[in-house]
């Protein structure tokens, strides 16, 4: 089941693909990861999934890693007396704290956070940026406001706030009870919503406790902004289009997801790109030309992860979109072009000596014919500066610890194997990674394997010594040192 690409594909689950045999048939035509909504399901049907996903992972013997995706705080207004109005251009609009149904002039904004945040000249989106409203003058109670597109507004449709960082925490009561659940039934990965400052994400990683890696999804301008200071205190980063293109002038969004994917490949950090990938494919089985070349550009940019969302959790055709995405990854990447593209966007780290060891091995691989870059790793650190090579040979991550093993499989072109009985001596440690070479088909008997450890062993952040080993386990045991 190797897979013939290197980009990693998340696809989300929902009620199109909550049962055994599809999830497994995910998994076997080329799902990396199964993302978790906890915006939609029951904590009893999130652990059904769960459940499924762990007992195919234990069928298979090949770690599958589980992203839980938090819903975040939801801004919604308040219900209308006729349950929608039309808003005319021009025309004035109040919202306020009042909670008696709206009308044409007005409707509640059950959100005293918003108004003590606005200042005249502010923008209003509701129902995914359709409305737009201005702010012509507000208070703490109230904000009285100009249209300026207009359209139907609905009962508690979402409204964004795109001008001003809100004091609002990124954790909700919801998210906070939805965080504890899926850490204690043991997901990999949780995203993080509606962050909008470091500080949003430091509070999140002090609930986790270090039982998942924090993903931090980029989807408010504020996040934008600060968006070195947030990579550096995120494991991972999601480039949340959806709402980025609803805050955001929509032609700004791909320059920035450009920045966000090059800013996190340099830090060694996996970055998703997410939303609307293959939207039409929910409802039919052949994708439009657009969304194939929007998932090639994504690849092409060097995103370790592209990822499904509602074409996998609730379309009518969810096996077929995981099938083109993976198509259109085989394709894009067994093209010299994809390899010039992330060749020239490399950026050549050595400031430490693992940064240094990974930068040779890479290098060797790719100018002697070796088949495989093996790593040793308890972290995922070893591994992770490896994928942000982007090296032109597949690497094998090579850990004893199952919790790496599941996070890594997010990661740009890495391959995980358990290691299992004595590797604490380095010429075991060889053998094991000749074994997984093998084993994996990435290698055969008369090929070499660059092999990078730290020595000695079981010392997170210890990678001082690289190997060019053969794959013939005679070879090892005559040449090699204790």
């Amino acid at each position: 089941m190797r897979r013939m690409r290197n980009v990693k594909i998340v696809a989300t689950l929902g009620p199109a693909s909550d049962d055994y045999d599809t999830i497994r048939r995910l998994f076997e035509i080329g799902v990396d990861v199964f993302r978790l909504n906890m915006s939609h399901g029951s904590h009893e049907e999130i652990r059904e999934r769960h459940t499924i996903i762990r007992q195919i992972e234990q069928e298979l013997g090949r770690p599958i890693a589980i992203l839980a995706d938090l819903q975040g705080p939801k801004l919604r207004v308040g219900v209308f007396a006729g349950d929608s109005e039309e808003l005319v251009e021009g025309a004035s609009f109040r919202m306020d704290l009042d909670t008696t149904e709206g009308d044409s002039s007005r409707v509640c904004l059950p959100h005293p956070e918003i108004f003590k945040a606005l200042k005249p000249g502010a923008t209003l989106l509701v129902n995914d940026g359709k409305i737009r409203l201005r702010v012509d003058k507000c208070g703490e109670d109230f904000a009285d406001c100009s249209v300026v597109t207009g359209g139907t507004i609905s009962n508690r449709k979402g409204v964004n706030v795109p001008d001003v960082v809100l004091p609002l925490k990124a954790l909700s009561e919801k998210d906070l009870a939805d965080l504890e659940f899926v850490c204690q039934i043991g997901v990999d990965w949780l995203a993080l919503s509606f962050v909008q400052r470091p500080e949003d994400v430091h509070e999140a990683r002090e609930l986790v406790s270090g039982r998942a890696a924090i993903m931090t999804k980029v989807e408010k301008p504020a996040a934008v902004e600060a968006y070195d200071d947030i990579l550096a205190v995120s494991d991972g980063i999601m480039v949340a289009r959806g709402d980025l293109g609803v805050e955001l002038p929509v032609q700004a969004v791909p320059p920035i997801q450009k920045r966000l994917i090059r800013g996190a490949r340099a830090a060694a950090k996996p970055v998703i790109v997410a939303t609307q990938m293959l939207e039409s494919m929910i409802e039919s089985p052949m994708p439009t030309r657009a969304e194939v070349s929007d998932v090639a550009n994504a690849i092409y940019e060097g995103a370790d992860a592209v990822m499904l969302s509602a074409e996998s959790a609730a379309g009518d055709f969810p096996l077929e979109a995981v099938r083109t995405m993976n198509a259109v990854a085989e394709e894009v990447e067994k093209g010299e072009m994809y390899r010039n593209i992330i060749e020239s966007a490399r950026v050549v780290e050595r400031s430490t000596t693992a940064d240094s060891i990974v930068s040779a091995a890479r290098e060797i691989a790719e100018n002697t014919g070796v088949k495989a870059i093996c790593c040793f790793t308890h972290s995922g650190t070893t591994a992770l500066k490896t994928a942000r090579e982007r090296p032109r040979v597949p690497i094998l991550a090579l850990t004893p610890f199952t919790a790496t093993a599941r996070r890594l499989c997010l990661s740009w072109g890495v391959n995980c194997f358990m290691t299992h009985g004595d590797v604490s001596r380095f010429k075991m440690a060889v053998v094991s990674a000749a074994r997984a070479a093998r084993q994996g088909q990435f290698a055969n008997a008369e090929d070499n394997v660059v092999v990078v450890a730290g020595v000695p062993f079981n010392i997170p952040g210890s990678t001082n010594i690289l190997r060019v080993a053969p794959c013939d386990e005679r070879l090892i045991f005559n040449t090699d040192p204790e």
